[in-house]
């Protein structure tokens, strides 16, 4: 796996025409498993004998993982990701209440208030520039981490650090010291936000896990809440951010999709849908392990192989989406349920904070296309900084030009 990501399609397509499940060099010549085609992801996923706790990482249980290994938090972390059985259904039923459908319906307007806020920020900056402006940084990132935060009840003035260290974390290029550095500051400011609801209690996820605790004695560890906090702030904001990245991406690519939507032929929430399957936010997520020698589409797992879920890889697999899998249509149909995509995950680890992300991305989308309908980048897709990440499927920037140089018709 190439520690500096990229465009991962490419590769993805040739390692597809091999086979559904591929050997991988992880980062640190670790070996591992990526599962990439559809049937055998989903088959994956759901499989009894496949644990996400990293008791079952025969490499690191046998010493041969150091501590500054890039990937080494999404193996250790306490919480949802890395529980298994009792543990994962405790630790899930206590974040579940926060995303109800009634608990993310009562935060469209606030979502709704605050993207129209951002974008008549971008508008400003671009008025007061060249007419151009980063839209990930100005709008992609803001609202979803805004949302997430709000949500949880985290300070406004920690934001822009949270995502930072978090973008450190979901980076796979970086060096074991800086890997360290990242992940203790990490934990040491959601302790210290931990802290603070602890004194000043509100109506947020934080306040609700900490009484949990509090009230039920071993419900929740100190070591269990701070990893749900760590992973709701990197899988609640960066894989949204890429989610509308990336759609604003192939919408100002495939104008004629976009005109599918803006004539009302197809709607918002399709845009969304297509995006997670073509262009999914997640790239190979870590760490499945077998927990016996797995037989998968014909190859073998062995017991205690760390396993990459290859999310980009299954939304373009022609088996299941068919001979175009590789264009973008806002009109596709799933052929059948099974065939629908699975970027959002599948079984019981299925993603909690899907229906939030649904709704962020539609109301991105739609407020930012009905303000400028015309938005173009400004530099090709093929030439935008990609974030350095087998992990995430993103870019680093994404400039647009909101409104048409006029200047330059005229000349």
């Amino acid at each position: 796996m190439d520690p500096a990501g990229g465009c991962p399609h490419a590769d993805n397509a040739r390692l597809l025409a091999r086979g559904a499940v591929a050997s991988v060099v992880l980062p640190g010549e670790v070996p591992g498993v990526a599962v990439l085609g559809h049937d055998a992801l989903r088959e994956f996923l759901a499989h009894s004998d496949v644990a996400k706790g990293a008791a079952h990482f025969a490499a690191l249980t046998e010493g041969l993982i150091p501590d500054g290994w890039p990937l080494r938090t999404f193996a250790t972390v306490q919480g949802m990701t890395t529980a298994d059985d009792e543990d994962h259904r405790r630790l899930r039923s206590l974040v579940s209440k926060a995303f109800t459908a009634r608990r993310v319906e009562q935060l469209r307007p606030r979502i709704e208030v605050l993207t129209a806020e951002l974008l008549d920020r971008v508008d400003v900056m671009a008025a007061e520039g060249d007419g151009t402006v980063d839209l990930r940084a100005g709008f992609a990132l803001p609202l979803p981490l805004g949302g997430i935060c709000e949500l949880l009840g985290v300070d406004e003035r920690h934001q822009d650090r949270l995502h930072h260290l978090s973008n450190q974390i979901v980076s796979t290029d970086i060096g074991p010291a800086e890997a360290m550095a990242a992940n203790r500051e990490l934990v040491e400011l959601l302790s210290t936000v931990a802290a603070a609801r602890a004194e000043q209690p509100g109506d947020d996820l934080i306040s609700a896990l900490i009484s949990a605790r509090d009230e039920g004695g071993d419900r929740l560890s100190q070591q269990e809440l701070i990893g749900t906090l760590l992973l709701m702030i990197i899988a609640g904001h960066e894989t949204t951010l890429n989610l509308i990245a990336n759609a604003v991406r192939a919408l100002c690519t495939h104008r004629d999709q976009l005109g599918l939507v803006t004539s009302g032929r197809a709607g918002w929430p399709d845009v969304v849908e297509e995006t997670l399957r073509w262009d999914s936010p997640v790239s190979y997520f870590p760490f499945r392990y077998p927990t016996r020698d797995l037989s998968l589409d014909g190859t073998v797992i062995p017991k205690g192989t760390p396993v990459l879920a290859g999310y980009s890889a299954a939304g373009r697999d022609t088996a299941a989406h068919g001979p175009d899998a590789d264009r973008f249509d806002v009109t596709r149909p799933a052929r059948t349920s099974a065939a629908r995509h699975l970027s959002l995950g599948h079984g019981p680890h299925y993603c909690l904070g899907a229906p939030l992300a649904r709704m962020e991305a539609t109301i991105a989308l739609e407020q930012l296309f009905r303000r400028f309908p015309e938005l173009e980048m400004t530099v090709p897709d093929a030439e935008l900084p990609r974030h350095a990440s087998f992990v995430g499927n993103g870019v680093r920037n994404l400039r647009v030009r909101l409104r048409p140089d006029t200047d330059s018709d005229a000349r």
